[in-house]
């Protein structure tokens, strides 16, 4: 019985798919580049992907039926059946090397009781489109897909082929890509790539900055260790392990860290400086390059801006820690999870022995967390045929807006490509109103206005990279 009702749920899940593809083909062809968008968002968001477990072959079998409805070539890859990438490409005339389009399949959980509407419900209230990947990434694949199917509708010819990846586990380590590029690196060998990562603020006098992720800082997660000689509370030891965890912590996060310029954030720095919002930063750019006076100029800069000093140095913040097993009893040990943030360019090797120097303690050790080390990578060239292509295409779309290089916090799927030489540039579609975003927080939503003038920007980006002309 037990197998009989897996069997018929199994059923169940892939009729209420088909019906849900079959709505968003029914009308393709009367639809517009960004009524289609909005279609393939909505039903994506009805489609649960929630990492873990992910699921994402569910959304890579919906893709399937969208591109064999439209004609294009696709196939579903991975090592994992219910965790499958979807891969779809429209040939071009081979002058040039591919274009890849990416974005991931799957989303963080999300707690129903925390949401005041279905997360996966894919429901538009007030202007707006709410479910859990409405801001990352199911509404660029939406674009992403929209792009290709509206391409071959129209025939249009193409300098480039034209990739479409959909990846599978980018939230929790990036196995899709990873093993995308260790059994099958051709399917998405491309020139360079659009992906997620790029930022869009909106400044006090409505001026729009649009951030081109070209770089990214390097998660490096770090497990303190302490230890000491366990006894009862009542009597104070100076070898108690949680006393010397928690003052080694605080000697990190005190600690003022290198600063690092590369040509993303120079480039960056100088273009914000132009701007009377930012025009604070002119007289300390020249310092940042200085030896002598670079951290000087750097603390300057965060009591400004924190967001900008943490794209100049290694940040450290921890987040957990474990300790005891009674509240009268000293412990023999004591752990502590640290999220590092390092600069591209800086060795894990170096980030450690400085680490160890700042603790001073002998008591203490340092070693890697478990989990995906992400690879460090230069920044991505901004005097490519595809960096170029995103500044016109933002210049043409909303014209009095700045387009600037960006280096992100975090961290994407992006860097594997980028360490094997692919040039990633995370776009900025969608500006949120207020600056607000809501990624893997509670009522994730995009606005119906941000979608369209979004997949207009997108559209704009890859004809002005991919297009054959007539």
């Amino acid at each position: 019985m037990h197998r009989k009702s897996v069997t018929i749920t199994r059923m169940k899940s892939r009729v209420a798919l088909l019906f849900i593809a079959t709505l968003a083909f029914g009308a393709d062809d009367n639809r517009t580049l960004g009524e289609r968008a909005r279609q393939y968002l909505i039903d994506l968001i009805k489609i649960n992907t929630s990492n873990p477990p992910g699921n994402e072959t569910r959304v890579a079998e919906y893709l399937k039926q969208i591109a064999d409805a439209n004609g294009i070539p696709c196939e579903l890859l991975g090592g994992d059946p219910k965790r499958l990438n979807f891969v779809a490409r429209l040939k071009g005339n081979g002058r040039q090397k591919p274009l890849l389009l990416m974005a991931h399949s799957d989303v963080v959980p999300a707690d129903r009781r925390q949401w005041n509407i279905d997360p996966f419900a894919g429901e538009i209230k007030d202007g707006f489109l709410y479910g859990r990947g409405a801001q990352d990434t199911k509404s660029l694949l939406a674009a992403e897909v929209a792009v290709l199917v509206e391409i071959k509708k129209r025939n249009i010819k193409l300098s480039r082929d034209i990739i479409l990846l959909s990846e599978s586990d980018e939230e929790s380590g990036s196995t899709g890509m990873q093993w995308l590029l260790q059994n099958a690196p051709a399917k998405i060998d491309a020139e360079f790539a659009i992906n997620e990562g790029g930022h869009v603020i909106t400044l006090r006098d409505g001026q729009h900055v649009f951030q081109v992720q070209t770089a990214e800082k390097v998660p490096t997660r770090i497990t303190l260790t302490a230890k000491g000689t366990a006894g009862h509370a009542s009597l104070p030891r100076p070898d108690n392990p949680v006393l010397r965890l928690a003052m080694a912590i605080v000697k990190l996060c005190e600690a003022e860290q290198p600063v690092r310029v590369n040509a993303t954030t120079r480039r960056y720095l100088k273009e914000m400086s132009k701007l009377d919002e930012y025009h604070w930063l002119v007289p300390l750019l020249p310092k940042l390059d200085n030896p002598a006076t670079a951290m000087a100029a750097a603390n300057q800069i965060r009591t400004h801006d924190p967001e900008v000093d943490a794209m100049i140095r290694t940040t450290v913040t921890p987040t957990m820690l474990r300790a005891g097993m009674r509240i009268n009893v000293i412990p023999n040990q004591a752990e502590g999870q640290v999220d590092v943030r390092r600069m591209p360019g800086e060795s894990k090797e170096d980030l450690l022995a400085r680490f160890q120097k700042i603790i001073n303690d002998p008591s203490i050790t340092i070693e890697p967390a478990p989990g995906q080390q992400m690879p460090s990578t230069d920044p991505s060239p901004l005097n490519s045929v595809l960096y170029k292509a995103v500044e016109r295409a933002i210049a043409k779309v909303n014209s009095g807006d700045l387009t600037v290089p960006y280096m992100t916090r975090g961290a994407t799927d992006g860097s594997f490509l980028r360490a094997r030489g692919t040039a990633v540039y995370g776009v900025p579609l969608f500006v949120y109103e207020n600056n607000e975003s809501r990624a893997h927080g509670n009522d994730e939503r995009i606005s119906l206005k941000a979608m369209d003038t979004g997949i207009e920007l997108l559209w704009q980006m890859v004809l002005e990279v991919a297009s054959a002309g007539v």
